[in-house]
């Protein structure tokens, strides 16, 4: 069973875009930080990061959820080095996502299997994987890395 997803974007001045979803959910506004753009919005890597790092953190949620457990509240960081490469142009050459559950591990039952395949739930970030490595790491409450 495929799925299909559509965004419609237009321009509104300069590197200004609209990024409308559909008539359920509210449009975006998106530009280039300066000196292209105003940063009145996310960028296009933010957005990106953004869309990692919502899925990973939906997909590990998802994986504790199946075993009926708790995280406590999920915070993701997602960071990415945007540097030049070898035709000089700017590329995202990684990204790295820091989730933090908001629960102590102790506290959580068979965390080693939701941790072991949460990664292979999320649609976006194994789709850019394929062109960008993703390093994604796990801390809980106490600041205890899992993962």
């Amino acid at each position: 069973m495929s799925e299909t997803a559509s965004v419609s974007i237009t321009q509104q001045a300069d590197y200004q875009f609209v990024i409308d979803f559909g008539a359920a959910m509210p449009a975006l506004l998106a530009d280039e930080p300066a000196p292209l753009g105003k940063g009145d919005g996310p960028a296009p890597d933010h957005l990106l990061l953004a869309a990692v790092g919502n899925c990973l953190s939906a997909s590990l949620l998802f994986s504790l959820r199946k075993f009926k457990q708790d995280p406590g509240g999920i915070t993701t960081t997602a960071t990415c080095t945007i540097d030049r490469n070898e035709k000089n142009r700017l590329r995202i050459l990684e990204i790295q996502v820091a989730i933090s559950l908001g629960a102590d591990s102790t506290q959580l039952q068979h965390l080693d299997r939701a941790l072991s395949q949460f990664e292979e739930f999320c649609t976006v970030s194994q789709s850019v994987r394929a062109g960008i490595p993703i390093t994604v790491a796990v801390t809980d409450a106490r600041g205890i890395r899992l993962k």
